[in-house]
């Protein structure tokens, strides 16, 4: 699903971030950690050119443990990025952020100044918690809704940090069909700006494949139905969309689907693989190349039949220089038999 949701605050933050990177430090980077790459907006890498990163895979607690240690490790092995998983529920490693923030910034620790941060991310990751974690008072506005914060914003701490804070923010089109749906499951985009029953039938067709037993346990079945339509019908059925008639309210059916893997109510749950990732990375590389292939060969075909072109072109040329040539030597001789029969005119006279 390609999606086009970038609100005027959004733009604007971009423009102002853009400004103040020269002036940042490091950045802290919050993304979910059910959806780490997906939830990993491709617009900050630009914005922040090579400054140092924390990447902080939030609300671990509601993700495959496994999945979440691999992309952990994934990310520790790019230069200049460091990511730790997290849930608000560890305040222990909630208070050590500080301390790798500021290990992340070492010139500005040995002139004894101040680490300025910049926090970033896309709506709806716990940004605003995370800001309120850290300075240690509720101050962020915090909200299950994606855009609630929509202005940049500065604090200064005690602890030696510099925080700026910034609205959440998507890219302009997420291209990616998995990206879409995933960040539409999560609730990083506002429901209004999607299709909320092709989310959940995504998010069903998901589940059966990845999670069938986690549906079984949560709506009591017996056996699964065999499609995502079915699935939510199912789910209908039994968490009040039973209209009159046998009919199923789908509306209600998508809602409670789409609550209950938000609210973590299906159990932990990962929306993606470092090697899927990895594989997608693979196959758009391979687009790329075969794309340059196609353009080699529509290069070389244009290469021949611009060297047609200039062959004709010479030909004509030289067939046009070789008529010049004749009608110039014609022209001349029958100028010499005018001026030969003149004289001989004049020989008679």
């Amino acid at each position: 699903m390609s999606i086009n949701w970038f609100p005027g605050h959004m733009n604007k933050a971009r423009k102002e971030i853009a400004l103040a990177m020269d002036e940042i430090d490091m950045v802290i980077e919050v993304l979910d950690a059910r959806l780490p790459m997906s939830s990993q907006n491709p617009m900050i890498k630009d914005l922040r050119a090579g400054t140092p990163v924390l990447k902080l895979l939030n609300k671990q607690d509601l993700a495959d443990p496994e999945t979440t240690a691999q992309w952990v490790e994934y990310f520790n092995a790019q230069e200049n990025i460091q990511a730790i998983a997290i849930d608000y529920g560890d305040k222990k490693l909630i208070a050590r952020i500080p301390e790798i923030a500021k290990k992340m910034a070492p010139a500005r620790i040995l002139k004894e100044r101040s680490v300025r941060v910049m926090i970033m991310g896309i709506p709806n990751v716990g940004k605003s918690t995370m800001i309120n974690s850290l300075i240690g008072r509720r101050i962020a506005k915090v909200g299950n809704e994606p855009a609630v914060t929509k202005a940049q914003k500065r604090y200064i701490l005690s602890n030696g940090l510099v925080l700026s804070d910034t609205p959440g923010m998507l890219w302009p089109k997420i291209e990616d069909y998995d990206s879409g749906y995933r960040l539409a499951t999560s609730g990083a985009i506002r429901d209004t700006a999607l299709e909320y029953q092709s989310v959940a039938l995504y998010a069903a067709a998901f589940m059966l494949k990845k999670y069938p037993q986690r549906l079984l346990e949560r709506y009591k079945l017996k056996e699964l139905p065999t499609t995502d339509t079915e699935m939510l019908k199912v789910i209908g059925s039994k968490r009040g969309g039973l209209r009159s008639g046998g009919k199923i309210d789908m509306h209600k059916a998508a809602e409670v689907m789409i609550q209950d893997i938000r609210g973590g109510k299906l159990g932990m749950i990962s929306y993606e693989t470092v090697a899927e990732w990895q594989d997608k990375f693979a196959e758009a590389e391979q687009r790329k190349l075969d794309q340059l292939a196609e353009l080699e060969v529509e290069r070389a075909k244009q290469d021949l039949i611009d060297q047609e072109r200039a062959k004709r072109d010479a030909q004509r040329q030289a067939y046009k220089q070789q008529n010049a040539i004749d009608d110039a030597r014609r022209e001349r001789e029958e100028n010499e038999k005018k001026a030969e029969f003149r004289g001989d005119q004049q020989c008679h006279d």
